[in-house]
């Protein structure tokens, strides 16, 4: 009875290891195809509208790309990848992107503050916390069942041998290390863009210049 209890305890906190593994991996796509979709849009002069399709568009590229590359550098063909990361992760992907847009529009301001402002940046912190937050359960269900993730745990975590080829420069990339470095974005963001408007605060409370011709006309 002990033994099964251990086991089943065991099983549960795989589980949960698999599904956080997951929804790390699926969150780390998403956050840099919505934050590269955000700052083309601002570039090109794209509306709020636009600019937050073309962000969900990015994020699962990204998403499936960085589910895709792992699975190819162990010998499956991009094709055969392809299909089982479409089956793995699209829910998932989904999930985040539908509560990512939701928290962003709730939020006053938060798609109009543009990247230079620090309310973007602290509202897709919070919006990926909650897009996190609600793909989390989804990918332990569907684990549960044999689905999603665990259909791409096998392929990625097996012993796939030596890359040979060009499947060798196909960079090995933890989701430990991805998240370290979208959170790394984020905050830097969020420093940038506090950092410009003290500036602009500091340039609205300076005096007024003269200029040199208007003190020359005053002279004369």
């Amino acid at each position: 009875m002990t033994h099964q209890h251990s086991q089943t305890h065991h099983d549960v906190d795989g589980l949960g290891s698999m599904a956080l593994s997951a929804t790390l991996h699926c969150l780390t796509g998403c956050a840099i195809g919505e934050i590269l979709g955000l700052m083309i849009g601002t570039a090109v002069g794209l509306s709020i509208g636009w600019s937050a399709a073309l962000a969900t568009a990015l994020a699962f590229l990204f998403g499936y790309t960085l589910s895709t590359l792992p699975l190819v550098k162990t010998g499956l063909g991009v094709g055969a990848a392809l299909s089982v990361v479409f089956a793995a992760d699209t829910l998932s992907i989904a999930t985040m992107e539908v509560v990512d847009n939701l928290v962003m529009a709730v939020i006053p301001g938060a798609m109009e503050a543009g990247l230079a402002n620090w309310v973007f940046w602290i509202s897709m912190m919070l919006a990926l916390a909650a897009a996190f937050a609600a793909a989390f359960p989804v990918n332990r269900w569907l684990l549960r069942r044999g689905k999603g993730h665990a259909l791409t745990h096998e392929l990625h975590h097996g012993d796939p041998g030596e890359a040979q080829g060009a499947r060798r420069f196909i960079p090995n990339l933890s989701s430990t290390t991805l998240v370290a470095a979208v959170v790394a974005f984020l905050l830097g963001g969020l420093v940038v863009s506090v950092a410009v408007e003290l500036d602009s605060d500091d340039v609205d409370r300076r005096p007024h210049a003269v200029s040199p011709a208007v003190t020359q006309r005053v002279e004369a």
